[in-house]
């Protein structure tokens, strides 16, 4: 027999080529990888054997930064921890810093908070849904839920000033009243939304393609979430029906009817279907928020070691002088104590830890991202799958760079 024959010997006496995984860098610079996460993928043909998930690569330094200033000027680095929905870690930080002082805002700033954090919610399952279809190749719904997300931003840029990065949050308050139209603009914006979803839902729920690339795909086990600390969406649609607004309810959460969406299988289409559902139930807190809200009152405490100063008596007091000085460049000045305060933020549980030791700098600031304990259970989601299962799965998860390399 010719030494070239013994290639294609069929049966027991077959000769079994040496194999062995090939290694594979995916990322960071990476479409798929959202520009921040390395994986390093050990692949059996295009099936994953094993898969390193490595953050990092954003190098936000978020928790050393805020012991470098005042407590108020926190606020615009909570602004890039989320930066899809960063009114959410305004609101955040501010209630931790109000536990901290153990204060209550008015309630006409719980109203507005609440009605400003759960447009930001609604941007943020836009943009994670969108961008999911998109990467499939389904580029119309990106566009639909986009178009409708910028409506969204109108109303955020019409009350803060800015269209991503508000930075409008204050300890004790916010930095400025409802405007006049804020309760109609987001009543002409609900029907709009809800059509919306609808129409995306029906483009996507029959069509093969979308559902052979979610369905069955990067399951994440219900018992594996609540051991890796996972929330939000992603633990939602394991089965769980943990939603710190309904588990422990703060601000005036407990004052509205609202359901928590879960799914069964934990795989990409319960989350994307679970993102969608959260959307319609934060429409609901809207309609009750902007009937509930008073239509007159302060949005702000009425303690002047905390607030700033009116800009009028400013110009026109050295009382209000002095007061804008000192806690510009001084900072308030909370007592010596540690808190921890959470809320439900758009990818699941954030909470802050603060530390002061009584100045007007945070000793400590120590933020728990929902994002980070989702990412970690990546790896049981991807491993046994294909190649292309990544992008679907890791699309699903909605890392958020600066919530991770924080």
């Amino acid at each position: 027999m010719e030494p070239a024959d013994e290639l294609f010997i069929e049966g027991d006496d077959a000769l079994e080529l040496p194999t062995e995984p090939m290694r594979l860098n995916m990322g960071p610079s990476h479409p798929a990888m959202h520009g921040t996460i390395r994986m390093v993928l050990d692949l059996d043909g295009e099936r994953l054997v094993n898969a390193d998930v490595q953050p990092g690569y954003l190098h936000r330094g978020f928790e050393k930064s805020c012991e470098r200033g005042t407590w108020a000027q926190v606020f615009p680095y909570t602004d890039r921890l989320n930066y899809v929905s960063p009114m959410l870690n305004n609101v955040g930080f501010a209630m931790a810093v109000e536990k901290l002082l153990d204060i209550e805002v008015p309630e006409r700033c719980e109203y507005y908070r609440v009605i400003l954090g759960e447009l930001a919610r609604i941007s943020d399952h836009f943009t994670c849904n969108g961008a999911s279809a998109m990467e499939l190749g389904a580029f119309t719904p990106f566009l639909w839920l986009l178009k409708v997300r910028d409506w969204v931003w109108d109303i955020l840029e019409r009350e803060t000033g800015a269209r991503l990065t508000h930075s409008f949050g204050r300890i004790g308050g916010m930095a400025k009243p409802p405007t006049g139209d804020l309760k109609q603009s987001v009543r002409d914006v609900i029907p709009e939304v809800r059509k919306v979803v609808d129409e995306t839902e029906i483009l996507l729920i029959r069509n093969r393609i979308f559902l052979d690339r979610m369905v069955g795909v990067g399951v994440l086990e219900k018992d594996r979430a609540i051991a890796m600390g996972v929330t939000g969406p992603v633990l939602r649609s394991t089965g769980v029906a943990y939603d710190v607004r309904k588990d422990h309810p703060y601000s005036v959460y407990d004052r509205f009817d609202f359901d928590v969406p879960v799914g069964e299988d934990g795989d990409n289409w319960d989350r994307f279907l679970v993102r969608f559902e959260e959307v319609r139930q934060s429409l609901r807190i809207l309609e009750q928020a902007v009937e509930q809200m008073p239509d007159e009152g302060p949005v702000c405490v009425d303690d002047p070691r905390i607030v700033l100063p009116d800009k009028h008596e400013v110009y026109t007091t050295i009382e209000a002088t002095i007061a804008h000085f000192k806690l510009i460049m001084e900072g308030m000045k909370p007592p010596p104590g540690e808190v921890y305060s959470f809320i439900e933020g758009g990818n699941g549980e954030l909470g802050f830890f603060i530390v002061s030791d009584g100045s007007g700098t945070p000793y400590r600031v120590r933020v728990r991202p929902p994002c980070w304990y989702n990412l970690q259970a990546a790896r049981g989601m991807l491993v046994g799958g294909m190649i292309p299962d990544i992008i679907p799965t890791f699309g699903s998860i909605n890392m958020i760079g600066g919530e991770c390399d924080r």
